[in-house]
């Protein structure tokens, strides 16, 4: 691919991302996270949701001096109400959704919402993160939110609808190169299975891969052990304001 290289404004629109339900293992959309990441300039994006999916495809438009992919699931959206176009989105920003203490939740693509409902059904959950519009490495907006989040939580959760090597690995290689895996942080990636997994309703098929809201709460509880509550004071104790970023 030569177009990082001449920073040629390539765009690549990825559907089917994740697991695609009927359409089965050949279709699923798994690796273009792991593959497109290791790219260099190059800007990746995942919609949460249709709304966002429309601002993607207005950024891709308007990048014009490197490669980008925006990548969107199978299925129906959320219902939500579309504008009659899209607006385009700062590359390179986090959106914290909701704020905790304990375990901070970063979530990539549409998985947004399983993320939101687990950090609410559970007492130890707190802040979620959507970063789904990103150039990671180059992004010093985002890293410097994942950076905070990982210093005031006991826990971080990283969720996306990709095999490992993704969005998880380089958010786990940039804070160990930062020196925050070494201060008792706990980094827990969720990612699709090594395996293919087969025809069925994509509910099942996200039950089955572990990534849905209650596999987020068992990873999380699991990721605390018994002795949650002391670490939900130990982060509280260290815990500073989140401003809300959009």
């Amino acid at each position: 691919m030569t177009s990082p290289l001449q920073s040629l404004p390539v765009r690549f629109a990825l559907d089917r991302a994740g697991l695609v339900g009927a359409d089965g293992a050949t279709h699923a959309g798994a690796f273009d996270i792991v593959y497109l990441g290791c790219l260099p300039n190059m800007v990746l994006m995942a919609a949460a949701d249709e709304l966002e999916l429309m601002h993607m495809v207005a950024t891709a438009s308007m990048i014009d001096d490197r490669p980008c992919a925006f990548r969107y699931p199978r299925g129906d959206g959320r219902g939500l109400a579309l504008p009659a176009r899209g607006t385009p989105l700062e590359i390179g920003r986090g959106r914290v959704l909701q704020e905790g203490t304990a375990v901070a939740i970063l979530s990539y693509g549409a998985r947004l919402q399983e993320c939101l409902a687990a950090a609410s059904g559970s007492r130890h959950a707190g802040s979620v993160l959507h970063g789904g519009r990103c150039a990671l490495r180059q992004a010093a907006s985002i890293l410097a939110l994942i950076e905070r989040l990982a210093r005031e939580h006991a826990v971080m959760i990283t969720l996306e609808e990709g095999v490992a090597g993704g969005f998880g690995a380089l958010v786990m290689q940039h804070l160990a190169w930062r020196g925050l895996l070494e201060t008792g942080l706990k980094f827990r990636p969720m990612t699709l299975p090594d395996r293919l997994i087969d025809h069925d309703t994509q509910a099942k098929q996200y039950e089955e891969a572990g990534l849905n809201a209650s596999r987020i709460v068992v990873t999380v509880l699991a990721a605390l052990g018994q002795d949650g509550r002391a670490r939900q004071a130990r982060s509280s104790s260290r815990k500073t304001p989140l401003a809300r970023t959009n």
